[in-house]
């Protein structure tokens, strides 16, 4: 928890210094600020992305110890925001629905994971939960915690079933330039800006 508070908290910084580049009024010192921060990036995602070659090309202990980044939270955090983490996005999701499922079952509840597609996460809300209103928000809640904890880049939840999933906790920071594979950046924490959606039977909430 410690590691993804630090994860979030360098993250917003980042983003506020560059909102504050962005206002800079010299278009040329505000150009060579932004090409800096790039060129950063760029340099830590080479360097990031080479460090995962050697790792996968070491055979199965290599294999081991990337499922110890995916494991960790601030390399899995680092590494999803390289766009370098060596689970894709369905196995995230599906790893976070079996982590809260001894918590579902524990109220008579479920889920069911439909299909990941483009960012969006189809699931089937079940169980004998219908008639507890706090019951069911309650697992409303530790599967959207749960999903965008392991997943934030998710763009969208429909959810069949009880209920629509809230709004997740999810910060996006813009990219910086050009289009490279490293200017998506992701951070889990308190929503501020394109925030993903959550749907229930076509109705849309966030």
């Amino acid at each position: 928890m410690r590691e993804e508070k630090v994860f979030e908290q360098l993250s917003r910084r980042i983003e506020e210094l560059v909102a504050r580049i962005e206002k800079v009024a010299d278009p040329e010192a505000r150009a060579d600020a932004l090409n800096l921060a790039q060129s950063l990036m760029e340099l830590h995602g080479a360097g990031l992305d080479r460090l995962m070659e050697i790792v996968a090309g070491a055979g199965p202990s290599g294999h081991d110890l990337m499922n110890d980044f995916a494991g960790d939270a601030l390399v899995a955090s680092m590494l999803l925001l390289y766009g370098l983490h060596p689970h894709d996005l369905q196995t995230r999701v599906m790893t976070a629905l079996e982590r809260t499922r001894p918590f579902l079952h524990s109220h008579g509840g479920d889920v069911e994971l439909l299909g990941v597609a483009d960012g969006v996460v189809n699931l089937r809300l079940a169980g004998s939960c219908r008639s507890c209103p706090s019951s069911t928000m309650t697992l409303k809640l530790a599967i959207e915690q749960a999903i965008y904890e392991a997943a934030p880049d998710v763009t969208e939840i429909i959810a069949e079933g009880q209920a629509a999933l809230n709004e997740p906790a999810l910060v996006q920071l813009g990219g910086l330039s050009s289009g490279h594979k490293y200017d998506e950046c992701l951070s889990v924490g308190v929503a501020r800006q394109n925030v993903p959606r959550s749907t229930m039977k076509g109705e849309t909430h966030g």
